[in-house]
């Protein structure tokens, strides 16, 4: 007989992990016991040593399928007790908690089978869940993940569900948040004056009723509630866009199943695969030429955000919707999504006309993830639900413990302890008190699942982002708190070096909207040789004005007029027969080429997120922009491949200077022509500035090589030269990953 301790970390809790073990335990004729303690799974094995063996070669090769280990350590140890049987015994705690937190999860198939059994005492129940599926990290308090920690800690177990959270060799053993409707929360319809309409499955029916009939309904989902409306129905997504003052900017849309998806969108294998994982993200799809949804879902792009029901609840209400819903993020603009039912009568009481909540507490708050695949891959433009929060395991690294606050925009925070980096949930943009506090919360929330402290701090150079003044008052507060500021561009680079664990130089090509750089101008057209501890910066777009500030991010004709100004004396540019001169009085040009000469009101840029901008006016595609990154959209749905041709360009002093381009552009009456050279000539010289760097590796990195025509006119041209390349697909290539690469350049 032969004794063995195994001590299992990585994502090991919530996962039905014990239970798999005591099964196999008993498979293989295993006595001895398995915990939990707040660093992972420890499993003591008392048995013959071929029967341990296989024990261990089936638990490495295949674990639960929600679980991740990062690390096993085995240790033959000599036993004073002979083990007549496995157990699961009590947890341990100690105060020293590193134990990874797994994200909320989409319904199994299992729970959807109970939910339509009539025979099941779980018939319809909208909370239905095991430990296979079901909400994680928005109930949780804090470490060890046991049911005391969680929201559902004041709903007592009825004798049926207990029966079942006590049961080794059931799936819903310790599944924490396991209820049914006599011992669980409860599901209510109110109207928008808080009057209680109906509960439970009669809630379900009147709620698909309202649907139906072209009304608005707040539903609560795992982390924040959904505004939800017919997608067919153009009369009340035109109200919703009015309601929310969201012009143009595309919808999600749910759908029942991925049968119903394909109805009305074109899906690769991959998407399949992606949209009925358990982690259920929205993906971004192509829509179908023909199609009866409303043409107000995303106007002017060929693609469409879409996801599969993901909660019982959503299952439910499926059964009596008669199309695919719209279901966006509840929320004020520039606002976290909102969690309770009195926030959303008290905010979006003149948005919504009813709202469908459960009590179980919201505890953390957690966004729909949106994802394309590119080149068979995922890459992620918010990383949340189903993802997030996201770990990532360093062996032997620093032992200091860290916090990363990222950027103002797509903000995500990251903390550094016992060798794993953990990202958090998307968060949202800085720009209001709300979200903030938000921000806040989150640190104070990760903070304390992990009785963290920070020993370093780490933040953006940017002196007026709020999370590099919360940097600020923190070292404030705590003199002996390190303070490291990282370029945001160089953090890109970082973030994508975390991603594949790269320890050596790369050349780096950083296309975004804004950053600050290091001689106080706007960054984000960056070529860098740079490493895991150090940058430099060997080339970067010529500067050009952005006339009125934070006036030209909205309105791309004005940074296309600035991009004439540099091309062409005024007078020439008064006389040009062009689409992005008509859309300004001649009064207007002349007073913005004042305030271009004098420089007043407009500071200097590299940024491609800008540049995109000028192309869209001058392809007569879009002169004022509703919504962050429609430029991009747009001229991604102009692109024809059929156009190989590109600008000219020239690189001056390490200035890739475009004048060429502009003016050869301002002859082009094509707008396809126009966006498919402009395309073709940023791939060209990427691929030329590369060139001239065999021996090193490309790293591509920044919001705009979120850019699907972009990045795989990249990809299939690196491939073609066997080429090593590198971008974001598990971090988000955007400032969602900034506060990864902040904490990679210090482990």
């Amino acid at each position: 007989m032969k004794s063995f301790l195994i001590q299992i970390k990585g994502v090991v809790q919530g996962v039905g992990f014990r239970p798999f073990v005591y099964n196999l335990a008993l498979k293989y004729g295993i006595n001895g016991w398995v915990n939990n303690d707040d660093k992972g799974v420890n499993i003591f094995l008392y048995s013959l040593e071929n029967n341990c063996q296989n024990f261990l070669d089936e638990l490495q090769k295949n674990p639960p399928k929600l679980s991740h280990i990062d690390e096993i350590k085995i240790e033959e140890i000599i036993s004073t007790k002979e083990y007549k049987t496995f157990e699961i015994i009590q947890s341990e705690t100690s105060n020293n908690k590193s134990t990874i937190i797994l994200p909320d999860m989409g319904i199994c198939d299992d729970c959807i089978k109970d939910i339509n059994d009539n025979s099941n005492f779980r018939h319809n129940y909208f909370l239905t869940n095991c430990t296979n599926c079901g909400p994680r990290y928005s109930i949780i308090k804090t470490v060890p993940y046991d049911r005391v920690n969680t929201s559902m800690a004041s709903f007592n177990l009825c004798e049926d569900c207990k029966k079942e959270y006590e049961n080794p060799t059931n799936r819903r053993y310790h599944a924490q948040p396991v209820a049914c409707e006599k011992c669980g929360p409860n599901l209510t319809l109110y109207n928008k004056n808080n009057t209680i309409l109906s509960y439970n499955i009669e809630a379900i029916q009147k709620t698909a009723d309202l649907i139906n009939k072209g009304n608005l309904v707040a539903i609560k989902g795992i982390g924040g509630f959904h505004l939800i409306c017919d997608a067919k129905n153009s009369k009340i997504i035109e109200e919703l866009r009015v309601r929310k003052n969201r012009a143009t900017k595309p919808f999600a849309v749910m759908f029942k199943d991925i049968n119903s998806v394909k109805e009305y969108c074109e899906i690769s294998s991959k998407e399949e695969e992606i949209l009925t994982s358990l982690n259920k993200p929205i993906v971004l799809v192509k829509k179908k030429k023909k199609s009866d949804l409303s043409q107000l879902l995303a106007p002017n792009i060929k693609h469409l955000g879409c996801f599969i029901a993901y909660t019982p609840l959503h299952h439910l209400l499926f059964r009596y919707l008669n199309n695919p819903i719209i279901a966006t993020s509840a929320n004020l603009k520039g606002e976290p999504i909102i969690t309770s039912k009195d926030e959303i009568i008290e905010k979006l009481s003149n948005v919504v006309d009813f709202v469908l909540d459960f009590n179980r507490d919201i505890l953390n708050a957690s966004d729909d993830t949106v994802i394309q695949i590119i080149d068979d891959n995922i890459t992620k433009i918010r990383n949340a639900r189903g993802y997030a929060p996201t770990t990532l395991n360093f062996k032997n690294r620093s032992e200091k413990k860290i916090l990363s606050l990222g950027a103002n925009q797509k903000s995500t925070i990251s903390l550094y302890l016992k060798n794993n980096l953990i990202l958090s949930p998307y968060i949202g943009d800085l720009n209001s008190l709300k979200s903030m506090e938000y921000f806040e919360r989150t640190i104070e929330t990760f903070k304390r699942f992990y009785d963290f402290e920070p020993e370093v701090v780490v933040c953006d150079k940017h002196p007026n982002y709020e999370s590099t003044k919360f940097a600020l008052k923190l070292k404030e507060t705590n003199p002996n708190l390190e303070l490291v500021q990282i370029q945001h561009h160089y953090a890109h680079v970082l973030s994508v070096m975390a991603e594949y664990k790269l320890d050596k130089d790369v050349l780096a090509f950083i296309f975004d909207g804004t950053g600050y750089g290091d001689d106080g101008n706007i960054w984000g057209g960056e070529v860098f040789v740079a490493s895991k501890k150090e940058y430099k910066r060997i080339n970067h777009f010529k500067y050009f004005k952005l006339l009125g500030g934070e006036k030209a991010v909205l309105e791309p004709k004005r940074v296309a007029l600035s991009l004439l100004f540099d091309t062409f004396p005024l007078e020439e540019v008064l006389n040009l027969e062009i689409p992005c001169v008509k859309a300004f009085k001649e009064s207007e040009i002349k007073m913005l080429y004042i305030m271009w000469q004098k420089g007043l009101n407009s500071p200097l840029t590299s940024s491609i997120g800008r540049l995109f901008d000028a192309i869209a006016s001058f392809a007569d595609i879009l002169h004022i922009q509703s919504y962050e990154g429609e430029t991009g959209l747009q001229i991604e749905k102009n692109y024809d491949k059929t156009i190989t041709q590109n600008y000219s360009y020239e690189i001056i002093e390490n200035q890739i200077d475009l004048t060429l381009m502009i003016k050869e552009m301002v002859l082009e009456k094509d707008k396809k022509q126009i966006c498919s050279k402009f395309i073709n000539t940023l791939v060209l010289i990427i691929l030329d500035i590369s060139n001239f760097h065999k021996d090193l590796p490309v790293v591509l990195g920044g919001g705009v090589f979120q850019n699907r025509t972009l990045l795989e006119l990249l990809i299939n041209k690196f491939k073609e030269e066997n080429r090593e390349f590198y971008y974001n697909k598990h971090i988000p290539l955007n400032d969602g990953g900034i506060s990864v690469g902040q904490t990679y350049y210090l482990i």
